[in-house]
């Protein structure tokens, strides 16, 4: 029997499909200005039959559209990552525009969870902004050139619009822009750490969502975190993969 599991966010939408507990497809594209148009182009080639489980954002969307149920994106994460790392205690999710901290049992139940304010700083979303700020063609450019600068440069604010202020007016005054993306990076690190303690991190913590895919990041989070901090081949599907588990 074939389940697909859609996890519509805010920048990505992924989809995975599994035939039992097999994944035979799995897919990932910018959301783009219709989200319920992208996903029924992704779902067109899904064979008969198959139950489709939505995630993220746009969740209720898609069941009120084509969806046959729906999954919240901390059930979701919780499989996903139960699925990959049987033994994992922490899911760690940096989407587009919110930052998860999920604590699980070590049999994959959900213990607890927490969640950023609704403002945007220390997501995907404040990187990308903060990345064009200083000239970067990407984020995953601004990632590695940010991983060469050095530690002293200090970024007081974690307001999108504020922080974006501080590097331009930072750049103008003769600072290497690498040491900017090091601090701005070590303030998102700053804030996720505190999200990790609230909610009583352990390890193994498995990272989720695209930003785990910014090495900056992560280096600077393996180096604050007591413990195994793991990624997945392709940390975007994890909460696809749930909703295809649920």
């Amino acid at each position: 029997m074939i389940s697909a599991g859609l996890d519509i966010g805010s920048r990505t939408i992924a989809l995975v499909e599994l035939n039992n507990l097999e994944t035979v497809r799995s897919d990932l594209v910018d959301t783009g200005y219709s989200p319920l148009e992208t996903a029924r182009a992704l779902l067109a080639t899904l064979p008969p039959g198959a139950t489709i489980t939505a995630t993220g954002y746009g969740r209720h969307a898609a069941k009120a559209d084509f969806a046959h149920r729906v999954v919240t994106e901390i059930k979701a994460h919780a499989l996903g990552v139960g699925h990959f790392v049987p033994d994992a205690r922490t899911v760690l999710d940096i989407g587009g525009q919110d930052t998860k901290v999920i604590l699980l049992d070590g049999l994959g139940n959900l213990e607890d969870f927490q969640m950023n304010d609704k403002c945007a700083a220390g997501t995907g979303k404040f990187l990308e902004v903060m990345a064009g700020a200083l000239g970067y063609i990407t984020v995953e450019e601004f990632g590695r050139e940010s991983l060469l600068g050095s530690p002293g440069t200090k970024i007081s604010s974690m307001c999108t619009v504020f922080a974006e202020s501080e590097a331009v007016s930072l750049m103008h005054k003769g600072v290497d822009r690498r040491d900017i993306g090091w601090a701005l990076h070590a303030s998102v690190v700053e804030r996720t750490m505190g999200l990790l303690q609230r909610v009583g991190y352990q390890t193994p913590l498995v990272f989720t969502g695209g930003v785990a895919m910014n090495p900056c990041i992560l280096t600077m989070l393996r180096k604050q975190v007591k413990g195994l901090v793991v990624v997945p081949e392709n940390p975007q599907l994890i909460g696809a993969l749930g909703a295809a588990l649920a």
